[in-house]
């Protein structure tokens, strides 16, 4: 059995019928999928479409992108469906795109962290280009003797910001990205990342893993081609790995 981590299926222009897109989920092994919002719509489709399919499950946040947009009612709908969100997320901070000014994003995921703490809840998080100013942010929490539980969903970045994340706990979110990157870098820390940390995941509709990549939209069928894919790495077969990471998003996300 595979768990996607991170898809946006629910988004209403996703393009695939999704009744069909859950099935070849199901037929390729991967029972569990949970949808991820980006902003306080794609949030509350989030929960609706999770509570509509089987095996789905849904994580509300304001990205970096909308962190203008300030926080607006999040924490009502974290409140008034509780019962039916897994995660925070994604939230973080995103300086390669920048659409939000920096000052704006920082404010946002500390509201964040706070209503993941607040509610018991582990964090997706999404930091691209930014991580000088992101661990001290949640270095802060720490030292207040805060425990935060979370993913780096679509980790790409360093070893050493890799290491970063291990030390403090942090599961790692690998997706289609690993399967074709050509950066030698790259692939020498997707090999590094220890299997007890890892949590697959799609990105759905981005990010479609090799053999796919350009031919297809991505969907969380495709996990068992990331699993495949890093099993080779790390010498261990489908079934072994499938458990392995199944187990860790099992335990980061409580499903």
């Amino acid at each position: 059995m595979l768990i996607d981590t991170h898809c946006h299926i629910h988004w209403t222009d996703y393009g695939l019928d999704v009744k069909e897109v859950i099935k070849h989920a199901h037929d390729n092994g991967v029972t569990k999928m949970i949808c991820v919002g980006t902003d306080e719509d794609t949030s509350k489709l989030a929960i609706e479409f999770a509570k509509k399919h089987q095996g789905v499950y849904s994580a509300v946040g304001i990205h970096p992108h909308y962190a203008s947009s300030g926080l607006g009612k999040l924490e009502d709908l974290i409140k008034q469906n509780l019962t039916s969100i897994v995660a925070i997320g994604e939230i973080g901070l995103d300086y390669y795109r920048n659409q939000s000014p920096k000052v704006d994003q920082i404010k946002l995921l500390r509201q964040q962290i706070k209503l993941a703490l607040k509610y018991n809840l582990p964090i997706i998080f999404h930091v691209r280009e930014a991580f000088d100013d992101f661990w001290p942010i949640f270095d802060e929490f720490i030292s207040a003797g805060r425990h935060i539980r979370g993913v780096l969903h679509s980790f790409t970045d360093s070893a050493e910001n890799l290491q970063k994340g291990l030390d403090r706990g942090l599961y790692i979110g690998i997706n289609g990205y690993s399967t074709f990157t050509k950066d030698e870098t790259q692939k020498a820390m997707f090999s590094s990342v220890p299997v007890s940390k890892i949590v697959f995941e799609t990105d759905a509709p981005f990010l479609t893993p090799a053999p796919f990549r350009g031919k297809m939209v991505n969907e969380p069928a495709y996990v068992r081609n990331v699993a495949e894919y890093h099993g080779e790495i790390h010498n261990l077969g489908l079934d072994e790995i499938s458990a392995i990471t199944t187990e860790n998003a099992r335990e980061l996300f409580n499903l």
